[in-house]
């Protein structure tokens, strides 16, 4: 997207499924998982950079051997700053253990950290808060009984925080934080604790505590901890752990919002957010990995067996669109064939905004996240030129001279904008700020016909038309066409989002500022009192009651403020703004209908809370999230 938004972390996890050794002889490096772990993670850097972590168990250590090793960093490139230091620790094993160490699996989990057969990473990408390398995952709850150790990391935003702080505090709990991140994993560790403590009473007259201790690692009922973990819990999330005794698991949200894809042969577990990761790093085809069903668990045991358990009964399938088309790989067979169907979905509001004038047209996109929407859109285009000339040809004659002309033409397309990645927009002033924002793009001179060619331009979505209205106009004025048709292949972003994407602040969302404006204009002021007077007097509602602020316009009448607002009185060309429709949204991804940006129709009760809650904070003129 041209306006810059947090996007969604991504995770990965490796089990090991044969012993080290295998791998050395098979593979040829003691690597192997660290190796393909990076790879996971280098194919999700788009979905978090503000940090990263590496965790890593080794199965059946003695006692008094480390089994559990973490590296964080928030550093520029910090999947590489980790993987360079665990690069280090299997150099450093030629230098202890001799030449041969690195093919004596033994050895290597004896004496070097990061040998271990169970991998955990995490790319985060914080909504809000700051950047430090203790808000990275994974996060780590450690216990001297190996059962009770337990590692965590997720993709997640919980909307009843401070109902899960307050069950803590019930449970006799003192909680540090009261982050979701903690509340999440103090909960699960609460229950991993009376899971270890339910067998340990089994088991306590038949046994000694030290062979009670190898029954509990083999007994404990990892789906029985997330259920009871789970049930309170309101927001979108894939969360992933590792248990100290060599159990793992990654547990997806009832209505599947947030993303989890599985891949599992007589070699390995892999789990990631997005399937190409998975295809690049085992080299395998994509009809070989799996979704995780919303509400269930993927169970990966000590011995390696493993299980898709149901963890919460499955609601209504809601997985996020935003998150598939705007943040997940587009090298996705799905997901790339649904970019392009978004572009093309649009052709007859774009025919429409140019009066079919495709002659006088120049078609272009911005950033370069759009490129496979635009291909879309171009192939749209020439798919109307082949039903107009069937058209002419059926219809009528045409003449001889202009037969030529009718069979060679194409759309005109051009690269128009490109962005200046040296620039950095970091100067405090606002003032200043802005002035260098205009000129972090470029543009491409005398390939339009000055006050004759209109310049059509596909962005993937329009979010808050900060950098429309502060750079890209601007830039594209500059080649002074008629008319900028500026084209959104996601429709108006209208409510927040609550589960993961930095997306939570009503005032910053220009189609909502466009909405205010028009009630405004209309002296229709009385409706935004009513709403805040149903949020504040009702906040533990299920009604959505900001919808009401949308529900006297349509969706033309906003886009064409949107296009108004965004328009300075510099610019001398016409402006147009056109969104996506929520209908051909859902036609272009059938099987992805999280649509609550645009509708406010929320999965969850929260997401219904937060909204409202957002509404009442921008009445209120406070600028907190609003969970």
């Amino acid at each position: 997207m041209s306006d810059a938004i947090k996007h969604e972390c991504g995770i990965a996890m490796i089990r090991l499924r044969k012993s080290p050794q295998y791998y050395i002889d098979k593979y040829g490096t003691a690597s192997f998982a660290a190796n393909r772990l990076y790879v996971l993670m280098q194919k999700q850097i788009n979905r978090g950079q503000d940090g990263a972590g590496v965790a890593n168990i080794k199965l059946n250590t003695q006692p008094g051997t480390r089994y559990i090793s973490r590296y964080r960093s928030i550093e520029p490139s910090a999947v590489n700053d980790i993987f360079d230091k665990i690069a280090k620790k299997y150099k450093k094993a030629k230098k202890l253990g001799g030449h041969d160490a690195l093919s004596d699996a033994e050895w290597l989990k004896n004496n070097i950290a990061f040998t271990g057969e169970v991998w955990l990473g995490h790319l985060r990408y914080g909504t809000h808060g700051e950047n430090s390398i203790e808000t990275c995952h994974p996060f780590l709850k450690q216990n001297n009984w190996r059962s009770r150790n337990l590692v965590m990391a997720g993709n997640f935003n919980m909307t009843n925080n401070e109902e899960l702080f307050s069950k803590l505090v019930q449970l006799g709990q003192h909680p540090k934080e009261k982050t979701d991140t903690v509340t999440v994993m103090e909960k699960i560790g609460h229950f991993l604790d009376e899971e270890n403590q339910r067998i340990f009473d089994k088991y306590k007259h038949q046994y000694s505590n030290e062979q009670i201790t190898h029954v509990i690692e083999n007994e404990l009922d990892v789906a029985r901890i997330l259920r009871r973990s789970c049930r309170d819990f309101d927001g979108g999330y894939a969360m992933a752990g590792m248990i100290g005794n060599g159990s793992s698991f990654v547990v997806r949200d009832p209505s599947g919002i947030r993303p989890a894809f599985y891949y599992a042969d007589d070699e390995v577990i892999v789990v990631a957010s997005e399937k190409p990761a998975i295809k690049s790093a085992f080299n395998i085809d994509f009809n070989s990995i799996k979704e995780i069903k919303p509400g269930h668990a993927l169970v990966v045991n000590k011995d390696g067996s493993f299980e898709e358990a149901e963890i919460l009964p499955a609601r209504e399938k809601k997985s996020c669109s935003f998150e598939r088309i705007y943040f997940s790989r587009g090298t996705d067979p799905g997901i790339y064939q649904e970019r392009k169907n978004l572009g093309k979905a649009l052709i007859p509001q774009i025919l429409k905004s140019i009066d079919f004038d495709l002659k006088n047209t120049v078609f272009s996109y911005i950033p370069n996240t759009a490129e496979t929407a635009f291909l879309g859109m171009i192939e749209g285009l020439e798919d109307y030129l082949v039903a107009k000339r069937k058209e002419i040809f059926l219809d009528g004659k045409p003449h001889m001279g202009d037969l030529g002309e009718l069979l060679s033409f194409r759309p005109r397309v051009e690269k128009l904008v490109s962005k200046d990645v040296k620039l950095r927009t970091f100067i405090t002033s606002d003032d200043e700020r802005d002035s260098m924002v205009a000129s972090v793009y470029d543009t491409t001179y005398e390939v339009i016909r000055p006050g004759v060619d209109t310049v059509v331009v596909i962005d993937d979505s329009i979010v808050r038309g900060t950098t429309l209205e502060k750079s890209i106009l601007t830039t594209l004025d500059r080649l002074n066409p008629k008319k900028i048709v500026i084209v959104s292949s996601a429709p108006q972003i209208r409510f927040p989002d609550c589960y993961g994407i930095d997306m939570s602040r009503m005032k910053e969302f220009i189609a909502f500022r466009a909405a205010i404006a028009l009630l405004k204009e209309r002296k229709m002021e009385n409706v935004l009192d009513r709403v805040y007077e149903q949020c504040v007097a009702h906040p533990h509602d299920f009604e959505n009651f900001v919808k009401e602020v949308y529900s006297s316009f349509t969706d033309d009448e906003i886009s064409a403020k949107v296009a108004e607002i965004v328009t300075s009185a510099e610019i001398k060309a016409e402006v147009q703004v056109i969104f996506q429709t929520v209908d051909n949204l859902h036609k272009c991804i059938p099987n992805h209908t999280g649509d609550w940006y645009f509708t406010g129709d929320y999965p969850t009760s929260g997401g219904t809370r937060v909204v409202n809650k957002a509404f009442v904070n921008y009445m209120e003129g406070k600028t907190v999230r609003a969970y």
